[in-house]
């Protein structure tokens, strides 16, 4: 549903969060580098903070619905945005981006997919708004997404360059090297771009496609426009420092996609057992509401979304504990 949380707190909200990315982009701008690990901890630590005190404030604001449905996106789209690294580390790898310019071209394609995402926002808004039964179609499509991650038909083993960046290649000149964080050098008198515009386009478009079955998620928990780019501004936030922090971290969350996975198809469900208690598809029941049909309420969603992100983070870090002692042991007789 869509929530009367105050104008002023809606314009405040997204002013501060608009001036907080800008100055981190500048900050970065300023002084490329790798950040150590305390630099990063404490800045995710900072970022989840923020997430958890908006939370508080919209509560204050709107009532427990509202900061419910925040909590829910939020953690959904953090644990989605935590996936998307796996295929971060790949592009980076691939186009041999220079550690400390990393954040860098981070920052600039998270702004780029926070545009993107925005136009994706309005657009599954207004198609909510006017037709009822997409929840039908987002519900099955979360399924389906769901099945391929438990599957594995959703594992690539090396970045594939889209459409967007094979077009441009094609049009554009881009010389061979990198000149520090530059998008424009020269080469023997001829202006080029550098391979870091095509790393910029490839992070944000790429983090474009992951929004596919991220949006869909996010409208299954709440349907009011303003929390839902709330949630996705404040995920995508913390997720430069996050890149750094978790570095070896993500080969251990071996369960990350099982628990994705179920979150996907829950939400999924959700989001039909919600179509089929409004129904109004002239083919299904008559277009009249199916009683059965229950609606979940917000607090299950959130239940479901810790937990499920809790059992797998802890499976997970069991069982690579358990491999790395397994390797040890068989490494002992050779050395002796």
């Amino acid at each position: 549903m869509t929530h009367e949380l105050p104008y002023w707190f809606e314009a405040v909200s997204l002013a501060v969060m608009g001036l907080v990315l800008v100055a981190d982009l500048v900050i970065v701008g300023r002084r490329p580098h790798v950040p150590s690990m305390k630099e990063a901890g404490t800045w995710v630590a900072v970022y989840v903070g923020l997430a958890l005190v908006y939370g508080l404030i919209v509560w204050w604001v709107g009532g427990i619905q509202p900061a419910g449905e925040f909590y829910a996106g939020w953690l959904t789209e953090y644990s989605l945005s935590v996936d998307n690294l796996f295929v971060f580390v790949i592009i980076m790898s691939r186009f041999a981006v220079p550690r400390e310019h990393q954040q860098k071209v981070l920052m600039v394609g998270i702004i780029i997919a926070l545009v993107l995402r925005g136009a994706f926002i309005l657009a599954g808004a207004a198609l909510i708004e006017q037709f009822t039964w997409i929840f039908y179609f987002f519900g099955a499509f979360l399924v389906y997404t769901a099945i391929k991650l438990v599957s594995g038909g959703d594992e690539d083993e090396e970045f594939k360059e889209n459409v967007a960046i094979r077009g441009l290649r094609r049009v554009l000149p881009v010389s061979d090297g990198y000149d520090g964080a530059k998008i424009r050098t020269v080469v023997d008198g001829r202006r080029l771009w550098t391979p870091m515009l095509v790393v910029f386009v490839a992070i944000g478009t790429t983090d474009l496609l992951f929004a596919l079955d991220s949006i869909p998620a996010i409208f299954g928990l709440t349907q009011d426009p303003f929390i839902v780019f709330a949630t996705n501004l404040f995920a995508l936030m913390g997720l430069r420092q996050l890149y750094f922090l978790l570095g070896g971290l993500l080969e251990r969350l071996v369960y990350l996609p099982v628990a994705l996975a179920f979150i996907l198809g829950f939400i999924g469900v959700k989001l039909v057992l919600e179509a089929l208690h409004t129904n109004e598809v002239p083919f299904i029941n008559g277009g009249e509401h199916v009683a059965w049909a229950p609606e979940i309420p917000i607090w299950l969603s959130l239940g479901v979304i810790i937990g499920s992100l809790a059992i797998a983070t802890v499976a997970s870090l069991l069982r690579t504990r358990g491999r790395a002692h397994a390797g040890a042991g068989t490494q002992e007789p050779a050395d002796s």
